[in-house]
């Protein structure tokens, strides 16, 4: 398995990901546009992928100013094999990089995703208006 920075190349699999997900879909309103991905994710965001021989298996996308990971998805046929895993922990690396101290993320109550991220050390601080389970983390420099 690779971890590496997400290219240009890359976002056709990137959106054939997040469309076949079973937990989390998309909704029209929370769909990022390919301008806003092409200027604002490729350059400002950690934005990284996990290939095995070759194929895109999964991504993840950071803020990183506020700590704040707003996608972690890997490809329902290739799940557990490790790869939600090393994209997070390779995010949470590069955020510490870049000064963060703390790390936030929403997910969907009763999901997998919330017992992976329970399961990772996450620690769920309260429900958003629209029912998502809100995580935090302390980030400890390497």
């Amino acid at each position: 398995m690779t971890i590496r920075p997400a290219k240009p190349a890359d976002l056709s699999r990137i959106g054939e990901i997040r469309h076949v997900v079973m937990e989390n879909a998309l909704s029209g309103a929370s769909q990022a546009s390919d301008v806003e991905v092409a200027s604002w994710y490729m350059d400002q965001a950690i934005f990284l992928v996990s290939e095995k021989d070759g194929e895109i298996a999964g991504f993840t996308c950071a803020n990183r100013q506020t700590g704040h990971i707003w996608a972690l998805f890997v490809d329902p046929t290739l799940e557990g094999r490790g790869h939600g895993r090393a994209l997070l922990d390779a995010a949470l690396a590069d955020l510490v990089r870049f000064g963060r101290r703390q790390s936030s993320l929403t997910t969907g109550a009763g999901t997998r995703a919330e017992r992976f991220y329970r399961r990772h050390g996450w620690q769920s601080m309260d429900r958003t208006l629209n029912g998502q389970v809100a995580f935090t983390k302390a980030l400890v420099p390497q």
